[in-house]
């Protein structure tokens, strides 16, 4: 589950919230390259600081701050294929290269 709430924040899918008749988030972000953003720090911690209340968010940050809830509950049940993808790349990523941010994120959730 905690994998799945990371990627949702962190991968930079920028799932936008679901319509209530789609069962999937939207996938019209999927084309955004995961590696190409975490391999960026800037656009990175971007997104980390929104994710942990320390900076502004851009409107697709703020999307995907308020999904993260659901993805943790769901097990990104509603993710696309791409995006379960995207768990795996982020999560080691993070695991890796980035572990006090990764425990930053975990304490905030």
């Amino acid at each position: 589950a905690m994998k799945c709430l990371i990627i949702v924040s962190l991968a930079v899918l920028a799932i936008s919230a679901a319509a209530p008749a789609e069962k999937k988030y939207t996938t019209k972000y999927d084309n955004i390259n995961v590696q190409d953003v975490l391999k960026n720090d800037r656009l990175f911690n971007n997104y980390f600081k929104c994710l942990m209340d320390k900076g502004a968010c851009t409107p697709d940050a703020q999307e995907l701050k308020g999904l993260i809830g659901d993805a943790l509950q769901t097990k990104c049940s509603k993710c696309s294929e791409k995006q379960k993808q995207g768990v795996e790349i982020v999560m080691k990523h993070l695991i890796e290269k980035r572990p006090t941010q990764f425990a930053a994120l975990e304490k905030k959730v």
